[in-house]
This record gives structure tokens, sequence and C-alpha cells, in this order.
């Protein structure tokens, strides 16, 4: 089609010429060389972010009062918690990829082939995989990895079918008239086991008088005795489950005993042991612990004579009525700890009620088990100012913003940094750092996925021979 026919077929508002050798052309060339080289600085910014982001998630720089590194990402630097969790995930995976690592701090891979990469990619296959992203986009990436996933998820199903074929458990009594048990388990069932299993030997070791730390070396059972013994409970619940008369609800509830003085704030004057609180059936909790239990908890009042008997039994009645829970959740929807968006809360009380505090939706929030933890045990402090915000404080006084202000760069380029740091390494970017060497031929998904797979093997044994070898012996031997 010849240039006449062009114009002749497309709107005239998106049809350009632009003479060639022109200064027009000469400008645009210009352009497109600095988007381009700035693109690859703010790909080697990036992985000076992930770096810094991988760094600060390994000393829980976080974890004052957040629940994940993500969310004070979410917090503190305002993308997206999605974009946050990526963030992270990316950040640590790159740690074992040291290939994929220079290649994006030297601004040769963007972070959007990065992100895809990081999902299949091993020690034993990086190698190929940096070849296909340096030669190709990153919607080739994204497609071979799309395919290499399913690929592994085939895999996957068959070594899991194959599992499930080979399942078995026997049991025989030996000469000795002991039961022996022999079996293979898939691994989700095996989890399940070995939990409950956990869950019944810590049942009997708190039953247990003594702490086994307190007895003679003689007399402590070993782990292997416990674990025998945590399969007969197991047994022994599982036969009798069905002849409890009460109710699921009243089945799986935890009583907390305690004394009207323990959840005030400040507790009348008398003996230090005068108020407590006490799990039934169980050990002394804390005064704050109650105070956060009875926060959103069904309260029963009981009378008690001086021997402890029970003289009389209320009603069991709710410390937040359901209407009052019901506009709650509806009105904060999830956590009000800044940055949190956990929808799994409890009510609490600004102004606790055994305090005086009203039970009422301005006197009430919600918080995550976490930081309605925090705020009761961890010192943490809530309530609303002159303007009926609600308010956080650390425990050391000073105020948690809802959202922090960003970062203000006075006089100087906000790449300024990287450029140092580029420079400092002797790492030179120009605008063909990252331009992938892909002419428009068609992307073979098949075939780059038999040569990548062929490239692992051969990686995987290469690392298998160094291995045999650098404990001194031969493959073969």
């Amino acid at each position: 089609m010849t240039s006449v026919d062009l114009v002749s077929v497309v709107p005239r508002a998106f049809v350009r010429f632009t003479p060639a050798g022109s200064p027009r052309e000469a400008e645009a060339a210009a352009l497109g060389d600095a988007i381009a080289e700035l693109a690859s600085r703010i790909h080697a910014a990036t992985y000076e972010l992930l770096v810094l982001i991988r760094q600060f998630d390994a000393c829980a720089g976080w974890a004052n009062g957040f629940l994940s590194c993500a969310h004070w990402l979410n917090w503190r630097t305002g993308i997206d918690l999605g974009a946050a969790r990526e963030k992270v995930r990316v950040a640590r995976a790159l740690a074992e990829l040291p290939r994929l690592s220079a290649a994006m701090e030297r601004g040769a891979l963007s972070y959007a082939k990065v992100r895809a990469l990081t999902r299949v990619a091993t020690p034993a296959n990086e190698a190929q995989f940096l070849d296909v992203a340096q030669c190709g986009t990153a919607a080739h990436v994204e497609k071979l990895v799309r395919a290499w996933r399913r690929v592994d998820r085939t895999i996957a199903a068959q070594e899991a079918e194959r599992r499930h074929q080979h399942r078995q458990l026997q049991t025989w009594m030996d000469d000795d008239g002991m039961l022996v048990i022999r079996g293979r388990l898939t691994p989700e069932v095996g989890a399940v086991v070995q939990r409950a299993l956990d869950a019944a030997s810590d049942r009997l070791l708190r039953a247990t008088p003594e702490r086994p730390a307190e007895l003679p070396a003689a007399e402590q059972t070993p782990a292997a005795q416990r674990r025998a013994d945590a399969l007969g409970l197991l047994a022994e619940c599982a036969l009798t489950v069905d002849l409890d008369g009460g109710t699921a609800g009243d089945r799986y509830q935890v009583v907390l005993h305690v004394e009207g003085d323990a959840l005030r704030r400040e507790p009348a004057p008398g003996p230090a042991d005068a108020s407590q609180a006490v799990l039934e059936g169980g050990p002394y909790v804390s005064a704050e612990t109650s105070r956060r239990l009875a926060c959103d908890a069904s309260v029963v009042v009981m009378q008690h004579a001086a021997d402890g008997s029970v003289l009389d039994v209320g009603r069991k009645t709710r410390t937040v009525p359901t209407a009052i829970r019901r506009a709650l959740a509806s009105r904060d929807t999830h956590c009000r700890f800044p940055g949190c968006t956990n929808r799994f809360t409890d009510a609490h009380h600004l102004e606790h009620w055994a305090d005086g505090g009203a039970t009422r939706l301005d006197n009430l929030i919600l918080l995550c088990r976490r930081h309605h933890r925090v705020v009761h045990e961890g010192g943490w402090t809530v309530g609303r100012n002159a303007d009926g915000d609600v308010v956080f404080a650390r425990p050391n006084g000073s105020r948690l913003e809802r959202a922090p202000a960003a970062t203000r760069w006075q006089d100087i380029s906000p790449l300024v940094p990287t450029t140092a740091r580029l420079a400092a390494a002797g790492i030179t970017i120009g605008p063909k750092t990252c331009q992938p060497s892909w002419y428009g031929e068609r992307f073979d998904v098949g075939y780059a996925i038999d040569v990548l797979r062929q490239g692992e093997e051969r990686e995987r044994q290469r690392r298998y021979v160094s291995a045999e070898t650098y404990s001194g012996k031969t493959p073969n031997g």
C-alpha cells in the first residue's frame, strides 16, 4: 500500500510524517533515548528499593505494631497493599537469584520482567530465564512464565496422583501383644495428623503436675512415648466426641473467670491478689489480657459465697449488643489501626466499660486480634482527638500518623542517590541498556520451554557433580 492509500484509509489525526534527516526526527530520537535511559535508571533505582525492603524485612523494622512488611509499606509509602506484597515477595526471591539481581541492578531488566521471573526462577535455571528476558519483551516473559507454570502444575498433579495411589495404613499385633502401625499418608493428610498429635501431646504435657525440666532425667518421658500416648488420646476423643451433650458453641468456648475489680484500670485499694482473672481449668491471666477479652465477649454475672460456692447466676449478655456490633462493622469495615485491612476483628472500647465507658458507637472501634493485643498488652494507646478522629500512640507517647507525609525533594532529582551509587560501582546506563534484542519474529513458547528444561537439567547435573567432587567422591564411585 502506498503512502497516499494510507492517508485515504487512516484518519489524518493519526498520521504523522517526519522527513528523514529533519531536525524534528533528530529531536524525536533524542527524546526516545532520554526516555529509555531514564527508564533504565528507574529499573536500577527499583532494584535498590527492593534491596532496602529485603533488609528492612529481615531486621523486622516493621514489627512495631504492623502486621507485616507489606502493611508497613502500604502505610508508609502509599502503594497498594497487593503491590506491596509483591514487592516484598520479589525482594526476598532476588536474594537467591544473583544473575537476575545483577541484571536489574545495572538497569538491564525492568521490574515487570523480574516480578514475573521470580515466580519460577531458581538458581538452577535463572541463567536461561535471564537470556529470554534480555532477548524478549515483558509480554514474552509473562507468556513464558505462564506456560512454565502450567507445565509445573501438570507435573505436580501427576506426582500428587502418584502419592494418592500409594497411600496406605497397616496395623498388626506383634508377638509381644503390642500394636504396630505403619503407613504412608499424603502430605495434606499427614499435616493434619501431625498437628493433631502435637495438640494431643501438648495437652498431655499440661496435664502433668511436674514440668519435664523439673524431673530427673531417668523419670522424663521420651518424646516417642509421648507421641504414642497422644495417639491414644486422639483415639479416645474420636470415640467419645459424639457422647458430649453440649452444643457446639458451648463445647468450644473459652471461659474466663474474672472478679469485677480485676477489669478496672485502677483497682480499688486492697491486697494485691484481691482481684483475679483465671481461665477455666487453666492458669491466671494478666489484668490487661482480661480487659481485652472482656471488650467484646459474653458476660455472665455469678455471685459466690465466702467458701466459693455459687449462690446465683445471671443471664448471659453480650458486652457489645448485636445491633451495635452490626452498625460498628458497617462504619469501620476493618481494623482501624493505620495500614491494617484485616476484617476479622473485635470491638474495642476506647474507654473500657469496666471503667464506666459507654457501649456506644462513638466509644467503639474495630481492631484485629493482633492490634487489640497491642493496645492492651503492648503499651499502645488509642483515643479520639478534639476533632473526633481516632489517634494511636506508641508506648513512648509518640503519635502514629494515619498516613505519613510524602517525602519532598528539594533542588535535586529523586534519582541522584541512585546515579551516584551506579557511578561508584562503575555501572554505565545508556539508551540501549534495557532494550531487548527482539526484531518481531514469532515467539515459540513450546520450543522455549523445551530448551529451558534441558538447560535446567544440565545445570542440576553440574551442581550434583560439583557437590560430589567437593565431598571427595566421584559420580560413579
